[in-house]
């Protein structure tokens, strides 16, 4: 930052735990809203989608059935890797990293896959150089418009009861935030994302402006 940053204010401990506890009566409402527009999510109304779209995946052509492998839900990260690109999105990098432990997804009857309209070989060689293991597939035909993305990123679900599948949710945008645990910590601190937005005196950078690949910084 090139800007002087304008720290918070010194105060007694006693006088910071009363701050401390005016915020945290309003973290809880904001918790207790995140949970209410959680449940009006979950009931969301779903649509039949072609449960057919093909894949191509380290072990063969797959269909958008077979990515629940046998689960009943499926969380797709539409990743910006086109054809011919070497590396991809900076954005979409960061959100990846922050994957946690698929076991716990699937304890809850829940598959995740990351796509990419790139060739496999491309995805592979760009899985190798991060160090990545969650599994990637690259669409084929038409999937990816299917979900209203064209060039961009998204978050798809899908829920699975028996052979029929059902497209529940999308978000792009900020709507990816949630998903980058990265940002979470951040917000936490009192210099925050150092993105101009915040507030003032805390960064120059726009939104996600100073992102890279990890191996770039």
């Amino acid at each position: 930052m090139t800007e002087t940053v304008t720290l918070p204010e010194v105060v007694s401990a006693g006088d910071w735990q009363i701050a401390r506890d005016a915020l945290l009566a309003k973290e809880k409402e904001l918790t207790r809203a995140a949970d209410a527009i959680a449940a009006e999510r979950r009931r969301l109304p779903m649509v039949r989608f072609d449960s057919s779209y093909e894949f191509d995946g380290p072990q063969g052509r797959v269909t958008l059935l077979d990515l629940f492998e046998g689960r009943r839900q499926l969380i797709v990260y539409h990743f910006m890797l086109a054809p011919g690109q070497k590396a991809g999105c900076p954005g979409c990098s960061m959100l990846v990293d922050n994957i946690g432990h698929l076991a716990h997804l699937h304890a809850r009857d829940t598959t995740l896959y990351v796509v990419a309209p790139a060739t496999l070989p491309e995805i592979e060689r760009y899985k190798e150089r991060m160090g990545w293991t969650v599994p990637w597939v690259s669409t084929v035909g038409g999937f990816n418009p299917a979900c209203g993305i064209d060039g961009g990123f998204g978050v798809s679900v899908f829920l699975r009861d028996g052979d029929d599948v059902f497209r529940t949710y999308f978000t792009t945008g900020r709507g990816g935030d949630q998903l980058v645990g990265t940002l979470r910590y951040l917000d936490l601190t009192p210099l925050g994302r150092q993105e101009a937005w915040e507030e003032s005196g805390r960064g120059t950078d726009g939104p996600g402006h100073w992102w890279k690949r990890h191996d770039e910084y």
